[in-house]
């Protein structure tokens, strides 16, 4: 048996295991397409499913597609959970959720390899639809499993296209009749890339998440009147697509009020009937504002929906706002984070306290169980890019600390 001070990670393993599941749905610029319940989705299920088998651990999945490899423990105590997600943006990255789920597989294969058995049981999750892309609400599967979304709501969801996530998941040969959650947990723990550049640009190999950072989304909507591009006056018109542009500088200005953390995006525009010499009648739009604060949240929320009103009434205007997620921030566990920081220290990594400025399932996660993140540095700070991408050193850096700290709490008395 390894002396568990000296374990560590297979490095190349764990780069070679990202590098085969991003061959799934693989695209043109170096990035991935492999979004929630797709076929893709379904191939890199069913191939992290065979590592997990292969590695001694049984599968489940329950009834949002949410899998739980299972590795036992020395006693029949509630499990520790580790991962994160398969599921990519449309233009995604090869690392985003994937190197969570990898590396814990990883953790597993080592702790195989060295004959050590965990005091209590180990669970590898890979969530369902975290991304949000395909079906809303974001981080879908694990707010059913802790009770922050119903399961009707969850299997009702459906994409831009029209499809129904119940369906989706038959179409799979996923049962939507499994349970989902309603069952204790010890603690939840996270690997994820940052997503942003603090990490990289500090020389950090780690950082620390205290917390997420609170969101609000909207479906919005606005409806004006189609005329002729040139035979239509600028005094006459209700140009749908104007007041949406000025509403998007609003949005701009108003994350600006609230820097340096304060974030608001349009990520999506529809424009109707997007001809162009027609004044555009109809937009449908997202939008998306966070702040790690819940009160400035609350003002930030406020003064987007003021905004909104305000340029409907400029532009004579219809509209309306429909509210599709809403997450207050969530801090979480001190006691688990000090566990990782001493872990860190002991393998020599430097790291830094760091908010999360996306959403992750651990915010989820925490409301039922004492929940921590682990962050690794990403280039130039991109993620939701083809050209996302992280070195082999941080992957490894990553992965060490997850061994260390999983060892460290699932061994704890």
């Amino acid at each position: 048996m390894t002396p568990t001070h000296n374990m560590r990670i297979d490095a190349q393993r764990l780069w070679e295991s990202l590098m085969t599941m991003a061959e799934i749905g693989a695209t043109a610029n170096g990035g991935c397409n492999r979004q929630a319940l797709t076929p893709e989705d379904g191939e890199g299920r069913a191939l992290f499913a065979r590592w997990c088998e292969a590695a001694g651990m049984s599968v489940q999945v329950d009834g949002l597609g949410s899998m739980f490899a299972r590795l036992p423990g020395r006693e029949n105590l509630p499990p520790v959970l580790i991962g994160s997600h398969l599921d990519t943006q449309p233009t995604g990255g090869k690392f985003d959720g994937v190197l969570g789920v990898l590396a814990g597989l990883e953790v597993v294969r080592t702790l195989n390899e060295a004959g050590v058995r965990l005091r209590r049981p180990l669970e590898i999750v890979n969530w369902t639809n975290e991304e949000g892309c395909r079906f809303t609400p974001v981080m879908l599967g694990s707010a059913v499993f802790a009770g922050v979304l119903t399961r009707e709501a969850a299997l009702a969801a459906r994409s831009p296209e029209g499809a129904v996530l119940a369906d989706e998941l038959a179409r799979l040969g996923l049962d939507a009749g499994a349970p989902v959650g309603g069952r204790v947990i010890d603690s939840y723990l996270e690997l994820h890339i940052e997503q942003g550049p603090v990490l990289e640009e500090e020389g950090y190999d780690v950082g620390f998440v205290t917390g997420g950072q609170g969101l609000v989304w909207y479906d919005a909507h606005m409806r004006g009147c189609e005329g002729h591009a040139g035979a239509t006056p600028m005094r006459l018109r209700r140009d749908a697509l104007a007041g949406t542009a000025a509403f998007i500088g609003d949005l701009q200005a108003l994350a600006g009020r609230h820097a340096p953390h304060g974030v608001a995006t349009v990520g999506r525009i529809e424009v109707t009937p997007n001809s162009r010499n027609v004044v555009p009648g109809e937009t449908r739009f997202t939008i998306d504002v966070r702040h790690p604060d819940a009160d400035t949240l609350a003002r930030m929320d406020f003064e987007a929906r003021q905004a909104f009103e305000q340029r409907l009434n400029e532009f004579g205007l219809d509209g309306g706002l429909e509210q599709t997620s809403a997450f207050a921030p969530v801090a979480f566990d001190a006691g688990l984070l000090e566990i990782i920081r001493a872990q860190a220290r002991t393998l020599g990594l430097s790291g830094r306290d760091i908010v999360s400025g996306a959403g992750h399932d651990a915010c989820h996660m925490a409301r039922i169980a004492p929940a921590a993140m682990i962050f690794t540095p990403c280039v130039d700070g991109l993620s939701h890019n083809e050209a996302e991408h992280i070195h082999p050193h941080w992957a490894r850096a990553g992965a060490d600390l997850l061994l260390r700290s999983v060892l460290a709490i699932a061994n704890r008395p």
